[in-house]
């Protein structure tokens, strides 16, 4: 047991959010970059890149909507921000650069969004809110890196806009253990359900085939 978490249920923290079809999957930022400890990787992040791959299969197999993220600033970083003042590095993730391609067991198919953005979070100025409100999605299941950082913000973000979050704690992953588990912790408390990519297979039930 965590050691804070008497004081987070004394104050009325961490119950249980249920969940709701239809469903979708989120796989947050796993591109090269991240999948590479000399770039952005490191720590539990291939890890989680390899829980993902039957994760994705199954999201397929189900007719989830799916769409996944990537971090892209424009050839001459023109759109620079402060999150890539604060990390220079993050202007690197160019469209056509190796690093920022997503890695290619989790290949995209078909009619799965492939979402464009130069801050951590997943819904912030895209439209993954709509395309998601489009086909339904009640509960989105959240896989991705890193968990305290673009994985976090997007699941928060997920939460604001009224859909149900799942972080699934072995298809998240980042560059330092420390921050990884005290952002699962946290984000069990106050955001989303939190669970193991083989508890929530078994939780959220085939629904159907998703909007074309």
């Amino acid at each position: 047991m965590h050691v804070d978490l008497p004081t987070y249920a004394k104050q009325g923290f961490g119950a249980e959010l249920p969940l709701q079809a239809p469903y979708g999957l989120l796989i947050v930022d796993f591109v090269n970059g991240f999948a590479d400890p000399e770039i952005f990787g490191g720590g539990n992040i291939p890890t989680a890149i390899a829980n993902t791959v039957p994760l994705l299969q199954a999201a397929r197999e189900r007719g989830w909507a799916i769409a996944h993220s990537r971090i892209v600033y424009a050839d001459d970083g023109a759109d620079h921000n402060i999150f890539s003042l604060k990390v220079p590095a993050m202007l690197t993730l160019k469209e056509q650069e190796h690093r920022s391609a997503i890695v290619p067991e989790l290949t995209p198919a078909a009619g799965e969004l492939v979402v464009r953005k130069t801050v951590p979070s997943a819904f912030f100025g895209t439209p993954l809110t709509q395309w998601l409100t489009q086909r339904g999605v009640q509960t989105l299941v959240v896989a991705g890196a890193v968990t305290s950082g673009c994985v976090r913000a997007s699941v928060v973000d997920a939460m604001s806009w009224g859909f149900r979050p799942v972080v699934l704690s072995d298809c998240v992953g980042d560059r330092a253990i420390a921050p990884h588990d005290a952002s699962i912790f946290d984000m069990g408390q106050k955001y989303a359900a939190v669970m193991t990519r083989d508890e929530a297979l078994k939780k959220c039930q085939p629904t159907g085939s998703r909007v074309a």
